[in-house]
């Protein structure tokens, strides 16, 4: 027995490449309190935003039971494997959103603040939820926050009655005035969390030098595999194993794209042609930063406010923007249900992954808190009222599952960021509108 331990923030070095590790059993000093309490009573705590655009049909949404999810609504049916992780709010609302408009919906999210009408670069919002955390629990890590979308244009200028593009292609400020642009490029992601980075070019002639990022530290994992246990040995090869394995995934849609003679424009190098196979990488991608301890705050963005994205792959070939506004027809509504229930099926794997991947005496879902939801309720009206809205996560942070809370009222979403950076240690007076007035105007709720 010895209390000599690795740091936590070990890393594998190579040529063009930097890997952090998992949590290991030798990065705690053995025959000590601290090996014994550090995995229970101090995990490390993570915050993750998915968000689904456009609303939804709410009556297919909303759970058939009160107060718990035995009863899974048809939307939410995907999540019964994890049910028990999962928490839905039903009459949550965001007024700041209003006068009603796909643009306010997105940035109105995670700030709970009114956007400036604006066509120009004058935007004014403020700082959104997942940028607090990062400047209070981001710092100890590769990177403070990330930021994933699946829409790889941005579009500029006026997108929405008035109101300046910016506002519905960005989740994430870090002020007021400084948006963070979300990256849709799985190749990029990929580098960004593993590798050195560059210029496109730099990294194209990095990439035909290498077979695989992991070849360039090949002999530093044999050496540290010599120093540790046989049980640290098998959670560095499942780590890297899964990082091979994401990164084939990317090698192959990049050889796809290439052997495809038709022009895509809207589809890059490396970036899938399936919507799932896209998300899922993307999805993957994050729980490799979170495993790594690369980052602890990430947003993505599962289609930009009125995207014109069609799904065929599941049967639905209108696109999803006109499907919103259905009018009352019943079968547009059906077919928007199905893109809704289609998003919460991929969420519901990524959840299942993160319960699947051990770290210290848990997992990754217990050690993370993940909102999933829309700014927008019933997109035929353009409204901002009963949000579908999900939390996972977080049982290290004494959150529940399997729990339908109905609120009596409609209550504030910045309510719920209050209590989601309460749990996880930041300071909730942090968290201010661009007016700098959100402490003292809302509370947060028990979960």
């Amino acid at each position: 027995m010895t209390k000599k331990s690795i740091p936590r923030r070990t890393f594998l070095k190579g040529v063009g490449a930097s890997f952090a590790l998992p949590l290991l059993d030798a990065m705690v000093p053995a025959a000590s309190v601290f090996s014994k309490t550090r995995a229970i009573t101090q995990p490390v705590k993570r915050l993750g935003y998915v968000y689904m655009p456009m609303g939804c049909d709410i009556t297919r949404w909303t759970p058939g039971s009160d107060n718990t999810l035995d009863t899974l609504s048809p939307i939410l049916d995907s999540l019964a494997n994890v049910r028990d992780h999962v928490s839905v709010l039903t009459n949550m609302e965001l007024k700041p959103a209003y006068p009603g408009s796909h643009a306010t919906s997105n940035s109105a999210f995670l700030s709970a603040a009114r956007a400036k009408v604006t066509e120009s670069t004058d935007y004014y919002l403020g700082t959104t939820a997942d940028q607090v955390a990062a400047k209070h629990i981001g710092q100890a890590t590769q990177l403070p926050s990330l930021e994933l979308a699946m829409d790889l244009l941005q579009t500029v200028g006026q997108c929405d009655n008035g109101y300046a593009c910016v506002y519905q292609n960005n989740l994430s400020w870090s002020s007021p005035t400084t948006p963070l642009p979300a990256e849709a490029h799985p190749r990029l992601v990929f580098e960004n969390l593993f590798g050195e980075g560059g210029t496109p070019e730099q990294r194209r002639v990095a990439l035909q030098k290498r077979a695989s990022l992991l070849d360039s530290v090949a002999d530093d994992i044999r050496r540290l595999k010599r120093d540790l246990g046989a049980q640290d040995r098998d959670k560095v090869t499942e780590y890297l194993d899964s990082i091979r394995e994401v990164e084939r995934r990317i090698q192959k849609a990049e050889s796809d794209t290439e052997e495809n003679p038709l022009p895509d424009l809207d589809r890059p190098t490396g970036v899938p042609a399936l919507y799932a196979d896209h998300a899922r990488l993307m999805f993957d991608l994050q729980l490799l930063a979170y495993q790594g301890d690369i980052t602890r705050i990430s947003t993505f963005q599962l289609a930009r406010e009125t995207s014109n994205r069609a799904y065929p792959e599941i049967g639905v070939s209108d696109p999803h923007h006109p499907l919103s506004h259905h009018g009352g027809n019943a079968d547009k509504i059906a077919r928007m249900a199905k893109i809704n229930a289609f998003h919460v099926s991929l969420f519901a794997e990524y959840l299942e992954k993160l319960k699947a991947t051990p770290e210290g005496d848990s997992n990754l879902l217990d050690n993370s808190l993940i909102l999933y939801g829309s700014g927008m309720g019933n997109p035929n009206n353009h409204d901002h009222t009963n949000l579908p809205t999900i939390v996972a996560g977080g049982a290290a942070a004494g959150m529940q599952g399997n729990r339908h809370i109905r609120y009596d009222k409609p209550t504030p979403l910045a309510n719920l960021h209050l209590t989601l950076l309460d749990k996880i240690g930041v300071p909730i007076e942090s968290f201010g509108d661009s007016d700098g007035m959100i402490s003292e105007l809302f509370q947060p709720i028990t979960l």
